[in-house]
């Protein structure tokens, strides 16, 4: 074993001093660090890409309702609203086309739509798209419009933090909701709280 010893020092020796390589092996620690943020921060972007794209259309969307024009058209089903949405989200048609979901009540004042309106991301895990309603009111009605997109996450480690339809989903539930008025289009009576 003695034999043995000066030779292993020797090279232990010479590994210290040689740096040839070193630049990649601490590359190779951090690389994957650093592609997670990267990738964090893309997905980041996404969602809140995805996000406003969504408010903006829900507001686009929810004027026709405001102004009479959605009730008065021929095609005034919770469908038809929900292409009218997806018409006005540009780069997202094809996926809002399948993970949109829409909403629209009728309250007989805006104290009634406080709890309603306000983002449900602790709750989205118990969403159900089926109980949504769909009631735009008549003039001078109080509406609150919400719309609906789950979006899929892709990020490892992420994931985690930013979904919120169940654990292990990988899904994000984005949501937008608009509270109005409905203009006085027409002569006909209010229809009230609704839904």
């Amino acid at each position: 074993m003695r034999t043995f010893r000066p030779r292993i020092d020797r090279l232990a020796a010479r590994f210290r001093r040689e740096e040839q390589g070193a630049v990649a092996v601490e590359f190779s620690l951090v690389i994957l660090l650093f592609i997670t943020i990267v990738l964090a921060i893309f997905e980041l972007a996404m969602v809140m890409l995805a996000y406003a794209t969504l408010d903006m259309a829900t507001q686009v969307a929810g004027r026709q309702i405001r102004t009479g024009e959605f009730q008065m058209g021929t095609a005034s089903s919770k469908s038809d609203f929900k292409s009218l949405v997806c018409s006005k989200m540009s780069w997202l048609t094809s996926q809002c086309i399948a993970d949109a979901y829409v909403e629209v009540r009728t309250f007989s004042s805006f104290g009634g739509t406080s709890g309603l309106a306000q983002n449900i991301s602790q709750g989205a895990s118990a969403f159900n798209p089926n109980t949504t309603c769909f009631s735009v009111g008549g003039p001078t009605d109080i509406v609150l419009v919400r719309t609906y997109l789950k979006w899929r996450l892709f990020t490892p480690f992420l994931d985690g933090a930013m979904e919120n339809m169940g654990a292990g989903s990988g899904m994000r539930l984005i949501s937008s909701a608009t509270a109005f008025r409905n203009e006085p289009y027409n002569e006909t009576a209010p229809v009230g709280s609704k839904c």
